[in-house]
């Protein structure tokens, strides 16, 4: 990107809403194009002011997040728009349909505030989120109810060391934390993780947590 990442915030409680705003747009690289307060909105403005990134609440009125969600990332969306969903932690259930719905991550409201600009800049640089301390329990809690759309996918296409490599992602464990557990350089990790997508015809690193849980890859 050759200007600051445009983000656009959407969530229905203000003081929410606007300390995440004043939080991002602090930063040199981050700012902040818009905010609002319900899913319709969300998705008016996005297709309007196209941000690179928007950050997104669950349950809001008018129009929830998951179907603005699926409205600006999902399938057979023309642009998608990648979104980063926020949550609260008994909210998980809701989380797991948004990115089904195509969000590319999640986090918890209460995560500190530079793992929400670090999750941003993630999400925006087109890799996927999952929040770590969460994405056991939750994910495999409801894997079994959000496979990945589409056509039924064979694991036996992946050799040993992609399988080990699929295990450490669902796991929770980033590239550089893999290439520390497997002596790898951190590209060849990038290089098996794509691989590991491309064979699986998985969209991001999300979907791919989601099927090694649903196939009982995870140790």
């Amino acid at each position: 990107m050759t200007g600051p990442t445009r983000v656009l915030v959407c969530d229905d409680q203000a003081l929410i809403r606007t300390g995440f705003a004043t939080i991002v747009d602090a930063q040199p690289d981050l700012e902040v194009v818009g905010t609002c307060a319900d899913g319709r909105a969300a998705v008016d403005l996005a297709r309007r002011l196209r941000p690179d990134v928007v950050v997104m609440d669950v349950r809001m009125p008018v129009l929830d997040g998951i179907e603005a969600t699926r409205l600006l990332a999902g399938a057979g969306v023309a642009d998608p728009v990648k979104v980063l969903v926020v949550t609260t932690f008994n909210l998980d259930e809701y989380v797991y349909e948004a990115l089904r719905a195509g969000a590319s991550g999640f986090l918890l409201k209460d995560a500190p505030a530079q793992q929400l600009l670090d999750g941003i800049r993630t999400v925006a640089s087109g890799a996927a989120l999952l929040a770590p301390e969460v994405t056991r329990q939750l994910v495999g809690r409801y894997a079994s109810r959000i496979a990945p759309s589409g056509a039924a996918h064979d694991d036996a296409a992946l050799t040993p060391r992609e399988r080990e490599v699929l295990r450490l992602v669902a796991d929770g464990l980033s590239n550089a934390e893999i290439a520390a557990e497997l002596v790898l350089s951190h590209e060849t990790v990038k290089t098996y993780v794509s691989r590991i997508l491309t064979k699986l015809d998985l969209r991001d690193r999300v979907q791919a947590v989601v099927y090694a849980y649903r196939n009982g890859l995870v140790r």
